[in-house]
This record gives C-alpha cells, structure tokens and sequence, in this order.
C-alpha cells in the first residue's frame, strides 16, 4: 500500500511541476514557484505528520510522492549550469540565493 500512495502523489506531483513549466514557458520563473510552493508544503506536511495530525499513507501521497515529483532540484541545477555556461554569473547568482534562501526561511518560519 506504501508504494501505490507514493506512486500516485508521484503522478499528481509530476503533473502539476508539468503543467506549471508550460504556464512560464519553461522558465526558471517556473521552477523556483515550484520549488518555493512544494516546500512551504512539504514544511507543513512534515509539522503535521510529526504532530500526528495527518496519518502515514497522507505522509506517503503528499510528503514522499507528490512533493519528490512537484519539486526539481536536478531542473535547478541544470538551469544555474546554463546561466554559468552563458556567462550570466549575475543571473546565475541571484537564481541560487532566491532558490536557497527563500524557501529556507519560509520553511524556517512555519516551525
């Protein structure tokens, strides 16, 4: 039962982080509200599965399944990697402090 509740969080997940790449034309715009808005909710999700407010198949779905899929972290690197190999070390540089340290302290905040 464990798989199948990762596996479909998985598929919703993947569909969305999908759907959200075609809104912003496949911008980095994209892939950092993806990752600021999966990790905001994995951050509650984790509170509430640690609180015992949600159970473990819910953890399974949304915490493993649908946030693992929603987020991208190898999208980041690949779109710093590409900046950097354009010469655009400014972008490049701006694109990882608000990656890192926006959802960081979102998280931060709701603990």
């Amino acid at each position: 039962m464990s798989i199948l509740c990762v596996a479909a969080g998985g598929f919703l997940g993947s569909i969305c982080r999908f759907s959200i790449s075609i809104l912003f034309n496949k911008h980095t715009i994209g892939t950092w509200i993806a990752n600021l808005s999966g990790a905001i909710l994995l951050a509650f999700l984790y509170k509430w599965h640690y609180n015992e407010v949600i159970g473990e198949l819910v953890w399974l779905f949304l915490g493993i399944g649908f946030c693992g899929a929603y987020t991208t972290f190898s999208t980041f690197g690949n779109e710093t990697l590409n900046y950097i190999l354009q010469k655009e070390f400014g972008k490049a540089m701006i694109y990882i402090f608000f990656s890192l340290t926006i959802p960081l302290l979102a998280v931060c905040y709701i603990f």
